[in-house]
């Protein structure tokens, strides 16, 4: 067996296309990203969710902070776009510089604004089943998984990977699916036991080559989402060619579950804008 790829980047140009139709035909919304030091690879996500912003048609607003900025000067600005009615999203760059408290200064986002997601309201609202703005990864990979018409209700779904970014709200994503999950993480005793198991196995562990062959049932659908750089280029944390010969449906790194992360930001900011009209 040889795993069909799942094509990232073609599912989130469709996603773009279908955000763009409806921009047009309403007010514009705004997000503003707000980067705060000099952080090399945050410059580049931030500068690429600003390209894809505008080619949406929507107005871009962008902050950018020293390195130096104390924790009052990064909330005031928070606060500033907070207020601003012109101002759809906020998406707070992270990581912060070591001295600031980013957990704080997600809390400063309203609810309706954070297109990242994360604000505890969001995460109550999408651990409830309630409508609510989604993080990125999570909502991307749900999109994938319909676009491949990959079965949820009913599936056994494995979570490897329990950060507030993508495992946690992706565990909670796939229960409101009707998907029966496991959570798997670094304490998980025999990963390989829980894995097999899955239907749906989605890895967001960090690290490097995690899950092989012996992780997979024959025929799964399994969602790479770690991106690693070697000298050999960029990687997930699956043994691509291990598994790509037992799993049915694969996403390659690159070209996966990247080029949606920043598709369903686009996504969530029109949604916010949209609830926010009078």
């Amino acid at each position: 067996m040889t795993a069909e790829l799942i094509d990232g980047k073609a599912v989130a140009a469709k996603v773009r296309q279908e955000v763009a139709a409806k921009v047009a035909g309403g007010p514009a919304p705004g997000l503003a990203t707000v980067l705060v030091g000099e952080d090399p690879a945050s410059e580049v996500y931030v500068r690429s969710k600003r390209r894809a912003c505008v080619a949406a048609g929507m107005a871009g607003f962008h902050r950018r902070l020293p390195g130096t900025a104390t924790q009052q000067q990064v909330d005031e600005e928070l606060a500033r776009l907070a207020e601003d009615p012109a101002v759809s999203g906020i998406l707070l760059q992270l990581p912060l510089p070591g001295h600031l408290d980013a957990d704080a200064l997600i809390d400063r986002i309203p609810v309706h604004k954070d297109v990242d997601g994360l604000t505890p309201g969001n995460a109550g609202r999408l651990a409830q089943g309630r409508d609510g703005l989604r993080p990125c990864t999570p909502a991307g990979i749900e999109r994938l998984l319909d676009e491949y018409a990959v079965p949820l209700s009913g599936a056994k779904a494995v979570v490897v990977g329990r950060s507030v970014l993508v495992g946690r709200p992706m565990a909670h994503l796939l229960l409101t699916r009707d998907a029966t999950v496991t959570l798997c993480h670094s304490r998980t005793k025999d990963l390989a036991a829980e894995t097999r198991t899955a239907d749906i196995l989605i890895v967001a562990a960090g690290i490097p080559g995690l899950i092989g062959r012996e992780h997979v049932r024959p025929g799964a659908t399994v969602i790479d989402v770690g991106i690693h750089r070697s000298r050999a280029g960029l990687h997930g944390d699956v043994r691509f060619p291990e598994v790509r010969e037992i799993a049915g449906l694969l996403t390659p790194v690159p070209g996966g579950v990247g080029p949606m992360t920043i598709a369903m930001l686009l996504a969530n900011t029109l949604h916010a804008a949209r609830r926010q009209e009078p």
